[in-house]
């Protein structure tokens, strides 16, 4: 079977994501095709072969980038890269297309689904946030902002990611409404049964959904000899409480760490904070340690398992898979009950508790360091059920059963 699979990138999570499903599904002896948009030089790496394909070059990509701030028509340019594509993909006649994310301003969407339609090709839609369905925003729980369930308009959030200087999201959502609903084959993929319920309420309601969790590699994210301690000069009679994030900012939940800095006994307690960039590094308290970025997933779970305790205080999140790394390195988690990160653990694995509620989440951190009632071994157990292997085999059951049928 031929199958294609579109992302803005190659690299991050959802880069990831698109790479480990297709090398499984190569190993299941589908041949498969990458796309994804043009790199900065810096960004590029060897996964570049005859059977990935590049939409566009630098000047499409920020030409594209920059209409699209100014005009707030996300997603309506690139018209010359995305017809290579197309004929690229006429060429190919895959079995199967599978779009992850199309948003980030790198590929003609209506031509796209145009093309997707007329061609009556298969179509798995893996939705890794909230924009496939809204006027604009990727996210909209922070805000609280249902206006997606009607029609979009008067956006809060227009001047976010995917950046525009104009407030177009009244005309976005008609449109996205239309290229998107005239694709009839189509099955939708959420990493979560929170953001499926959302689907459900969305004009995208009509499309068959299935929930296929995001995975983690095991074999790297597992207890490990640790030298983190002695490195950081953090005493034995310290709990180490933990906050990983791959951007913080308020969404994430920084500022809670903030205030729990200011409330934990600095004898008892040290909070280590992981992806900090260098200006939060600056203003962050000096009873706070904080690391730039780890070296390799290795290092990442050798500092998960030094830890105590996972805190979480993402405001919203799909799915939260530091959760899991955190779980599979034998370390309880506490979460705040937002997005799909409350999914990630049980009654027997962690905590949660209610967004914001900042002094459950101390109270839960002293409990949990204190009493310690969660196993290390019920917690990798739970870690298990996400093994990225068995989670994206899962696409490939889903790719045989569409070509069965």
């Amino acid at each position: 079977m031929k199958i294609v699979l579109i992302n803005t990138c190659l690299y991050g999570s959802t880069g990831r994501i698109m790479e480990q499903i297709s090398r499984v599904a190569q190993e299941a002896g589908h041949n498969t095709w990458m796309v994804s948009s043009y790199e900065r030089p810096k960004l590029r790496n060897k996964k570049y072969s005859r059977q990935n394909i590049i939409i566009g070059d630098f000047l499409s990509l920020y030409l594209h980038i920059g209409l699209g701030h100014l005009t707030g028509l996300s997603g309506m340019f690139s018209i010359v890269s995305t017809m290579r594509l197309i004929k690229k993909l006429e060429k190919i006649q895959p079995d199967i297309v599978h779009l992850h994310n199309l948003h980030d301003c790198y590929v003609n969407i209506p031509m796209l689904f145009r093309y997707l339609k007329n061609s009556k090709i298969p179509v798995i839609w893996t939705l890794h946030d909230c924009w496939s369905f809204t006027g604009h925003c990727a996210y909209f729980d922070y805000v609280d902002c249902n206006k997606w369930k009607t029609g979009c308009q008067k956006c809060p959030q227009f001047r976010k990611y995917p950046i525009s200087y104009i407030d177009n999201s009244r005309y976005m959502y008609k449109l996205k409404k239309k290229w998107f609903n005239a694709v009839k084959d189509m099955i939708l993929v959420t990493p979560s049964q929170w953001l499926e319920t959302l689907v459900k309420q969305s004009y995208l309601k009509d499309f068959p959904t299935k929930v296929i969790n995001n995975g983690i590699d095991l074999s790297l994210f597992k207890p490990r000899l640790t030298g983190f301690r002695e490195k950081y000069g953090i005493s034995s009679q310290k709990h180490i409480v933990l906050g990983v994030a791959y951007c913080w900012n308020h969404r994430k939940g920084l500022d809670i760490f903030v205030e729990l800095s200011k409330r934990l006994d600095n004898d008892k307690y040290q909070i280590v904070l992981v992806g900090i960039d260098e200006k939060q590094e600056t203003r962050l308290p000096k009873n706070v340690i904080a690391i730039r970025k780890a070296q390799n997933q290795q290092e990442l779970a050798e500092i998960y398992t030094a830890a105590d305790v996972f805190v979480n205080p993402t405001r919203e999140d799909i799915f939260g898979l530091v959760n899991i790394e955190a779980l599979a390195c034998g370390i309880p988690v506490i979460t705040f009950n937002s997005g799909g990160s409350p999914e990630c653990i049980t009654e027997t694995t962690g905590i949660v508790v209610e967004r914001n509620n900042v002094d459950e989440m101390e109270k839960e951190i002293v409990r949990i360091c204190k009493t310690r009632p969660y196993s290390k071994e019920e917690c990798i157990e739970r870690a298990h059920l996400f093994d990225m292997n068995k989670k994206f085999a899962e696409y490939v059951e889903l790719y045989d059963s569409l070509s069965n049928s």
